[in-house]
């Protein structure tokens, strides 16, 4: 047990480039931070828990959420943007927990998780947990669902990521932590508020045509049933597209990571949203309260 522990704690983000270290200085250019205008150890050096979204509002109300719910809110501190010296992307801090967002889809997470990567290297962090919150549509559960990712499949339901670098074809493995999963779910049915399940999340290259929405010029009612069934039997329980790099880029940096969305359509029976818009932000404030719950519990067994 006690080998457990001191293996624990001393897991560090991993950076698989020598060069980094050869480097004078490490700008991270979408973060407006770098190695030598910012003390990151002095910054980000306890932070062991990041949740990142897309949405920049989004990922403030959280940042401002959890703080609520560890007893650390400051009445005179309004939580500043520490990326407030770029548009791309916000960033947020209340004790040990980061809030980023990540804009939409592949290329923009991407680009947020090298630079997020880099800065947890830089700054010495151990034992970071990363979760993406965030909305989705659902295959074959009601709207307000909330899916913590089992898989996260590509189109073809394969648990892979493909990407082009330096001309050839790589292809990453999607594993994401099974042990997280499995403790956010109990987490869900603790709080016994909503309906949590586990199920696979499917990833698309876009918007529109890569998750068979009909609202596009080149999709029949026909054939996004024929494939959305498929996967549903495959496993797949909601629609998103970031998962399959957030959980390449994550496994191959040594985080434990997990996808928690809130479902806001079940795609099975249409495509549009007809929820209020009132419910449909409360479907949005679901994963944040699941893993909110989530972080002041593991937090409470650290004291």
């Amino acid at each position: 047990m006690d080998s457990v522990k001191r293996k624990e704690t001393n897991r560090p983000v991993v950076v698989r480039n020598p060069n980094l270290c050869e480097m004078r200085e490490d700008i991270l250019y979408h973060f407006n931070l770098g190695t030598e205008t910012h003390n990151l150890p002095a910054l980000f050096g306890d932070v062991k828990f990041v949740c990142v979204g897309g949405s920049t509002r989004r990922m403030k109300d959280f940042i401002k959420y959890v703080a609520a719910e560890l007893d650390m809110r400051d009445p005179n501190n309004d939580y500043p943007n520490i990326c407030a010296g770029t548009d791309r992307y916000a960033m947020y801090k209340v004790g040990p927990v980061l809030s980023v967002s990540h804009g939409i889809g592949i290329p923009s997470i991407s680009i947020m998780l090298h630079e997020l990567i880099k800065l947890l290297h830089h700054a010495c962090c151990t034992n970071v947990t990363i979760i993406r919150i965030g909305t989705s549509g659902g295959i074959g559960v009601k709207p307000g669902t909330v899916v913590v990712t089992k898989q996260s499949v590509d189109g073809t339901f394969v648990p892979k990521f493909e990407q082009l670098i330096l001309g050839q074809t790589v292809v990453r493995d999607t594993e994401l932590d099974s042990d997280l999963a499995e403790e956010l779910l109990r987490c869900g049915e603790e709080l016994g508020q909503f309906d949590t399940v586990l199920g696979n999340t499917m990833c698309t290259l876009d918007f529109y045509e890569g998750r068979a929405a009909l609202n596009v010029a080149v999709v029949r009612e026909s054939d996004k049933q024929k494939y959305l069934t498929k996967a549903r039997e495959a496993g797949v329980r909601n629609i998103e597209m970031e998962s399959t790099a957030f959980a390449a880029m994550c496994k191959m940096s040594g985080l434990r990571a997990a996808v928690v969305c809130a479902t806001l359509v079940d795609r099975l029976k249409g495509d549009q949203l007809s929820s209020s818009h009132d419910v449909l932000q409360t479907y949005q404030q679901l994963p944040q309260i699941l893993v909110g719950y989530y972080i002041k519990k593991k937090l409470k067994a650290l004291i």
